[in-house]
C-alpha cells in the first residue's frame, strides 16, 4: 500500500454526516468563512463537495483533542481562500445549530491540528454563490468565478450529461471518431478561423466550423454510425447564445430515413436529459412541417410550453368594413390573430401600446386589439365588429370573455414574424414560459434555399449538402421557393438546440447543387473535390445532426445565456479577459510564417 502524506484529505468536505460521530478524520480545501468568538474560531471549509464548520477551540482542544500546540494562534492569522489541511474529530453539533441547508449540517469537526497548504492574497472579488462582481472582472479571474457552487454545479451536470450521451450513443453501435481540426476553409456559412502553415508558406488551414464533411467520409467508408463530442469554431458575431469556440454531439447513420434518425436523438436527449439533470421529457417529442410551424406559430422554433396559436382571419378580414384587414388582404396580404385566454385585464392601453411598438420593431404598421366581454367586444376594432360581426369573429378565434384578441395586418412574411415574436413576448408577460418545464418537438422539410437580398441570389437554408425531398428534381430555379429539403430541427423551449438532413450521397445531384449556388466547376473541385471523388466509388444512403451542448446545458440549468455553463468562456468580443487572448506574436513568429500585419499599431 502507498504511504499516504498526514496532510491528505481522508473525507471530502460534503462527506461527513452523524454516522461518522467521533471518527478522527482529515479534510483539506479552501477556508469560505472565517469567525472569531474570544477562545473558539470557526471556519466552514470548502471544497467542490461542499462545506464543513471547523471548530478551533482553545479549552476544548487541550482538554479533549489534545491540539497541537500554536495551533490556535495559527488559525486566527488565516484568512478567506487559504488551503489548508485540518486534522480533527467529528462532533454532532448541538440540536439547536443544525445546518439544515448542508449535507454536513449535522455535525462539525473539533480541530487537532492545521496545516496550511497555501495562503491566499485578498481576492478581486468576494466569491459568493450569488455573483456581485460584474461579469468582466469574474472572466478576467475565471479561475476563482470557477469556485462558486452554482458554476460548479454547472460544470458537474454538463459532465453527467456528457457522459450519459456517450454511454447512450455507445450501446447503440455508434463509434467514437475524431475528425481533423486542422482542415481545408470553404467557402459559404459563417467565417472560417484561420491559421497559416509554417511548412507551407502562404497556405493555410481552418479550424472546423463543423466536422460535416469528414462524417460523410465516414459513411462513405462504411463506418455506419458515427459519433464525436465535437469542438466547432466560427468567427462570427456573438451573442448570448454563442461563442467563437463551442461543443456540439455530432452524429452520423447510413441507411437512414428521417424518422430513424429522429427516434435515435429523440431516445438519446431524453436519457441525457434524466440522467445529466433529473428532468425528464414528455414524449413522443411533436413533429411539424416547416409550413406547418410557420403556420401555427410564426417561427421555425416554436415554444410549446404554452399554446396561444396564430389563428389565419384572412377570409373574415376581406369583407370587414375595417380598412386595415381588408386593405392587407386585397393587397395580397393575410390577417392573422392571437388570443391570450384571460389576459383582457391584464393589459392596459399602455400595455397595449407597448405591445403595438414592439411589433412595429418587427415590421408591423400596427397592431389591431380587442377584449372580449359578456356584452361584445371592446377595443381598436371593436366599432366594425359589434353584433353579430363580433360573434363570429370571436368564435373563430375560439375566445371566451375575460380574453384578449391582437390582430396584424401584413404579407404573410411580416404578419408571422411580429405574431411570432409577439406570442413570445405576451407568454412571458402572462408567465407562461416557465423556465422549470421542458417541451420539445421537431420541425422538418425546410426549404431547400433562401433568398439572399444582401447578394441578390440563392443560398442554402441549411447547409448544401442536405438532400430534397424529391430526389429526381431537374431544375432548381423552378418554384425555387417552393423545393423541399430532408433537412429538421431539434428545438426545446423555443431554442434552436440541433440541425441536421438526410444527406445528399449522389455525386451528380451534389455537383447540380453546388452549380446552382453559384459555385463553378473549378470552386467544386478546389474546396469540396474530396468529397465528389469519394461518392464515385459509392456513398450510402446517409444522414444525422449536430446538438449544441452548450445551449442544452443553459436551458436545462435555467441560465441565461451560454457563458456560465463553459468553463473558459469569451466576452461577446471574443476576447479572452484571463489569457489575454487574442495577443500579438514576435516578429520572428510572423517571419516563419511568412505572414506580416497590416494593423496600424496607434501613435
Amino acid at each position: 500500500m502507498k504511504q499516504r502524506s498526514p496532510w491528505q484529505r481522508t473525507h471530502t468536505c460534503g462527506e461527513l454526516t452523524i454516522a461518522d460521530k467521533d471518527q478522527q478524520v482529515v479534510l483539506n480545501g479552501w477556508i469560505e468563512n472565517h469567525r472569531h468568538h474570544g477562545q473558539i474560531v470557526f471556519l466552514d471549509l470548502r471544497d467542490r463537495y461542499g462545506v464543513t464548520q471547523v471548530v478551533v477551540d482553545q479549552e476544548a482542544g487541550d482538554q479533549q483533542s489534545g491540539m497541537a500546540a500554536g495551533t490556535f494562534e495559527l488559525v486566527r492569522r488565516l484568512g478567506a481562500e487559504d488551503v489548508i489541511s485540518v486534522r480533527g474529530r467529528v462532533r454532532p453539533r448541538g440540536e439547536g445549530n443544525v445546518n439544515k441547508n448542508r449535507s454536513t449540517g449535522e455535525i462539525e469537526l473539533l480541530v487537532q491540528s492545521v496545516t496550511v497548504l497555501s495562503e491566499a492574497e485578498t481576492p478581486p472579488f468576494e466569491i459568493l454563490d450569488k455573483a456581485e462582481a460584474n461579469e468582466e472582472l469574474r472572466m478576467q479571474y475565471r479561475y476563482l468565478d470557477l469556485r462558486r457552487r452554482p458554476l460548479q454545479e454547472a460544470m458537474l451536470k454538463r459532465a453527467r450529461f456528457v457522459t450519459a450521451i456517450r454511454n447512450f450513443l455507445q450501446q447503440h453501435r455508434f463509434i467514437d471518431i475524431e475528425t481533423p481540426i486542422l482542415t481545408k476553409s470553404t467557402p459559404e456559412g459563417a467565417r472560417d478561423y484561420l491559421v497559416p502553415s509554417r511548412v507551407h508558406g502562404g497556405k493555410f488551414y481552418a479550424l472546423p466550423q463543423s466536422p460535416q464533411i469528414f462524417k460523410q467520409l465516414c459513411m462513405v467508408a462504411g463506418l455506419d454510425r458515427y459519433y464525436q463530442i465535437a469542438r466547432c469554431f466560427r468567427d462570427e458575431d456573438l451573442r448570448a447564445d454563442r461563442q467563437p469556440e463551442f461543443t456540439q454531439i455530432d452524429l452520423e447513420m447510413s441507411f437512414v430515413e428521417e424518422h430513424d434518425v429522429l427516434d435515435i436523438v429523440e431516445a438519446m436527449v431524453v436519457h441525457g436529459m434524466r440522467d445529466g439533470f433529473g428532468i425528464e421529457l414528455p414524449q413522443p417529442f411533436p413533429r411539424f412541417d416547416y409550413f406547418e410551424a410557420m403556420d401555427k406559430y410564426g417561427c421555425d422554433k416554436p415554444d410549446l410550453r404554452f399554446d396561444m396559436q396564430l389563428i389565419d382571419c384572412t377570409a373574415l378580414a376581406a369583407t370587414s368594413d375595417f380598412k386595415v384587414f381588408a386593405g392587407a388582404v386585397q393587397a395580397g396580404g393575410i390577417v392573422k390573430g392571437l388570443c391570450a385566454s384571460g389576459a383582457a385585464e391584464k393589459f392596459s392601453r399602455k400595455g397595449i401600446d407597448e405591445l403595438t411598438a414592439f411589433v412595429n420593431g418587427f415590421g408591423a404598421k400596427g397592431l389591431a386589439w380587442a377584449k372580449v366581454t359578456d356584452k361584445g367586444l371592446e377595443g381598436s376594432i371593436a366599432k366594425f365588429y359589434d353584433g353579430d360581426k363580433g360573434k363570429q369573429l370571436g368564435a373563430h378565434m375560439a375566445a371566451k370573455p375575460g380574453d384578449l384578441l391582437l390582430f396584424v395586418a401584413d404579407q404573410k412574411k411580416v404578419v408571422h414574424k411580429a405574431l411570432g415574436e409577439l406570442r413570445l413576448k405576451v407568454g412571458g408577460l402572462l408567465g407562461l414560459r416557465d423556465p422549470k418545464v421542458f417541451r420539445c418537438c421537431w420541425v422538418l422539410n425546410f426549404p431547400m434555399f433562401e433568398w439572399n437580398e444582401d447578394k441578390a441570389r440563392w443560398q442554402f437554408a441549411h447547409n448544401p449538402f442536405s438532400a430534397p425531398v424529391d430526389w429526381d428534381v431537374q431544375d432548381f430555379g423552378k418554384d425555387t421557393e417552393q423545393i423541399k429539403s430532408r433537412a429538421y430541427d431539434f428545438v426545446m423551449n423555443g431554442w434552436e438546440l440541433g440541425s441536421g438532413s438526410i444527406r445528399i450521397h449522389r455525386r451528380e445531384l451534389q455537383a447540380r447543387v453546388f452549380e446552382f449556388l453559384g459555385i463553378t466547376p473549378e470552386q467544386q473541385r478546389a474546396n469540396f473535390g474530396f468529397l465528389l471523388d469519394a461518392y464515385k466509388y459509392g456513398g450510402p444512403p446517409h444522414g444525422g445532426i449536430a446538438l449544441g451542448v452548450d445551449r442544452i446545458v443553459a436551458l436545462a440549468l435555467g441560465r441565461e445565456g451560454i457563458r456560465d455553463v463553459i468553463a473558459f468562456p469569451k466576452t461577446a468580443m471574443a476576447f479572452d479577459l484571463m489569457a489575454e487572448a487574442p495577443s500579438e506574436v514576435s516578429a520572428e513568429q510572423m517571419a516563419e510564417l511568412q505572414i506580416l500585419s497590416t494593423v496600424k499599431k496607434p501613435g
